[in-house]
């Protein structure tokens, strides 16, 4: 892949996150949305190139919008670690890998965003999931708990829906656009 080619996937990356995040959050969709673009360069570029994607995207993030994002760079660097790898290894053509990509991360996000949401936010981030956490909270009265558990759905049903926008991308993508290297 060309070198200009793969320096704009990145800021492309991180427009597609943060229109996605603004989007959620303005609507308060019990989705996030944040985390195309980095899915999308971490399979076209690499694990590392799309945790970076990830972690910048939460940094722009928190300094046009909000800046409760910024914290959760970690995740979205995470998750572009996670895909990348998963992509070198099986490719993002299918429709398997997607589906395991948003199992996956659907516990490894929460994993590890559930203690930034506690222990900086005190469980709530301002977000859609906020409404399953008060839910929860109410019955649980356990913080740490109500927000892991909330996050598990949302998180499930946000990162297998981004996770197969990514694969239908790829997928109309020319051949030459689908090289690691």
């Amino acid at each position: 892949m060309d070198r200009r080619l793969k320096l704009a996937i990145i800021p492309v990356g991180i427009g597609i996150n943060i229109i996605g995040g603004t989007l959620a959050s303005t609507l308060k969709l019990p989705l996030f949305l944040d985390t195309i673009g980095t899915m999308l360069s971490a399979v076209l570029l690499g694990p590392w190139w799309g945790a970076l994607t990830g972690v910048l995207s939460n940094v722009f993030q928190g300094i046009i919008t909000s800046p409760t994002t910024i914290p959760f760079g970690i995740v979205n660097g995470a998750i572009g670690l996670i895909v990348g790898f998963i992509a070198m290894k099986r490719g993002f053509e299918d429709y398997i890998t997607p589906l395991i990509v948003g199992a996956i991360l659907s516990v490894a996000a929460p994993l590890i965003g559930t203690p930034i949401a506690v222990y900086v936010f005190g469980g709530l981030t301002g977000g859609g999931v906020d409404i399953l956490y008060g839910i929860l909270l109410g019955s649980t009265e356990r913080i740490f708990a109500a927000a892991f558990l909330a996050r598990i759905p949302t998180n499930l049903a946000d990162k297998v829906l981004s996770a197969y926008l990514v694969m239908f991308i790829v997928r109309s993508l020319p051949p030459q656009w689908k090289q690691l290297d």
